[in-house]
């Protein structure tokens, strides 16, 4: 078995709902943007995604209400880190005592306050694996179930064979995700790998308007309506 169907195979046995391969050379410069030279040496990725669960999900109009937030914040974010993260580590060591370099990126860890986002974009290697599009909400839709799916990633120079190809977004003149948005932080545009996120999101808004829930109250401080409102995982 090749290692790339181990890879998928362990990440499966493992819990992951998702696994692909991507080839990077296409997203060179937006990967060193966002992280650096070192990130953009290693040419592949491994997406390993979860799946949320829809009745948790499904219940954020009312993420007001303590039982929801708490729910959601254990179930759709901390718990599916960590299982995200483990399992990232697990890929990493297999890779490399196959003798290849392996570097997990954390599932949800921000590196830069001040653009407030991650080492590497893990939406970004999925939707280079055939795994999804990026929406107008900036997350990777699933055409399964949409955006409800956590992501982690494992950077590698394995020689590794594509699982599949970028999908052409299919958002097409929906705009739920940019209604809904409490604080207008999405401005509705298309994703390009060539433009920065700031043409498409403002994350100051999105991160202030947090901040500004957990000094409110800090045990129902979520919000993730753009998640819960696209249509390809209202199903």
């Amino acid at each position: 078995m090749q290692i790339g169907e181990r890879l998928i195979d362990s990440a499966r046995s493992l819990g992951a709902d998702y696994c692909g391969i991507a080839d990077l050379s296409s997203a060179k410069d937006a990967i060193t943007d966002q992280g650096d030279a070192m990130l953009s040496g290693f040419p592949r990725s491994v997406s390993i995604g979860v799946a949320l669960f829809h009745p948790i999900v499904n219940e954020l109009p009312r993420r007001q209400e303590r039982a929801v937030a708490a729910s959601y914040r254990t179930h759709c974010y901390d718990v599916v880190n960590d299982r995200l993260d483990a399992i990232a580590s697990r890929l990493a060591s297999l890779l490399q005592r196959e003798g290849h370099g392996a570097y997990p990126v954390a599932a949800s860890k921000r590196v830069d306050d001040d653009r407030i986002c991650g080492l590497f974009s893990h939406k970004l290697g999925a939707h280079l694996a055939g795994l999804g599009w990026i929406g107008k909400n900036c997350l990777l839709i699933t055409p399964d179930m949409g955006p409800r799916v956590r992501w982690a990633t494992v950077l590698t120079d394995a020689p590794l064979e594509p699982t599949g190809r970028s999908i052409e977004e299919r958002c097409g003149d929906c705009r739920e995700c940019v209604d809904i948005c409490p604080v207008r932080a999405f401005k509705g545009r298309p994703f390009r790998t060539e433009a920065p996120r700031e043409d498409r999101f403002h994350a100051a808004r999105c991160d202030r308007y947090l901040s500004w829930m957990r000094r409110k109250n800090a045990e129902t401080a979520v919000c993730g309506l753009c998640l819960y409102v696209c249509p390809h995982g209202r199903k």
